[in-house]
């Protein structure tokens, strides 16, 4: 298996999977941002639109541009109907937009995603007007991201290679300090971070296993990658570490970290 098992590309499986949960997340991030109306936004890494609906629909945003590589993402991003969007395909390390062109740029839970993350803060600098803000949040991989969390250490104890797939370990930058420090790299000031939580429910336990079948991502992809015996003896290691209620429902936490600064350019 390689890193092709992190493509994202296919919306409906997506959804299913973590959109969901990226949809309670991003008001959440929001309230802590806690941003001016009237302001013009950039969604880097915007996926299916979660982030930018809810923009779209608390911030009262002058324009709000929606950039991915992903057509497909932005596809169903368009689907929700976002006021004052545009959506273009694109990566973060050469962000189709001229300079000094937006007040705020963010990106939801894709940070970890950028394969050239000093190219991405260079690109993000160059189109922000001065004294402009960014901002991100990514999953707690090696913490509180219980879903994937559970899924990852049930899988170590049934192969010793699951490590090298695990999002805790790959995504260094999943982490308060290193968030921070990548941000003072970047030349940002005033940075601040936070801990946001929520809570993901589960209606039984077919409802928090079969999206991992989907396909899309690091663990369903790491998933479809194993023989059908290894698949079931995961699935029933999983099933030991969950606690169901009374009526078979699964709650389980979801942190996200975010991080913003000021970008400060020099006339």
């Amino acid at each position: 298996m390689n890193s092709s098992t992190d493509t994202w590309s296919n919306g409906d499986p997506y959804e299913y999977f973590m959109g969901r949960w990226s949809k309670l997340m991003a008001p959440v991030f929001l309230q802590w941002l806690n941003a001016a109306y009237g302001l013009s936004w950039l969604d880097i890494g915007c996926g299916t639109g979660a982030l930018s609906e809810v923009i779209s629909l608390t911030c009262n945003p002058a324009s709000i541009s929606c950039v991915d590589p992903s057509a497909a993402f932005l596809e169903k991003a368009k689907e929700r109907f976002i006021n004052k969007a545009d959506f273009t395909v694109g990566s973060a390390s050469a962000i189709p937009k001229p300079d000094n062109s937006f007040d705020i740029i963010v990106s939801g839970l894709a940070l970890n995603f950028f394969p050239d993350l000093p190219a991405a803060f260079s690109e993000m600098k160059r189109v922000h007007k001065k004294d402009g803000m960014i901002a991100a949040y990514v999953w707690d991989y090696a913490g509180r991201m219980d879903l994937l969390r559970i899924f990852w250490d049930a899988a170590r104890e049934i192969d010793p290679q699951a490590y090298k797939f695990d999002e805790g370990l790959r995504f260094p930058v999943c982490n308060e300090g290193k968030l921070k420090e990548s941000f003072q790299q970047a030349g940002l000031t005033g940075i601040q971070t936070s801990n946001l939580d929520i809570i993901t429910v589960f209606k039984n336990f077919d409802d928090y296993w079969n999206p991992f079948l989907g396909g899309q991502g690091p663990a369903p992809g790491y998933l479809a990658f194993l023989n059908k015996g290894l698949q079931e003896e995961l699935e029933n290691n999983v099933r030991k570490k969950l606690s169901p209620a009374k009526d078979g429902s699964i709650k389980l936490t979801a942190r996200a970290i975010a991080v913003k600064g000021i970008v400060r350019q020099v006339t």
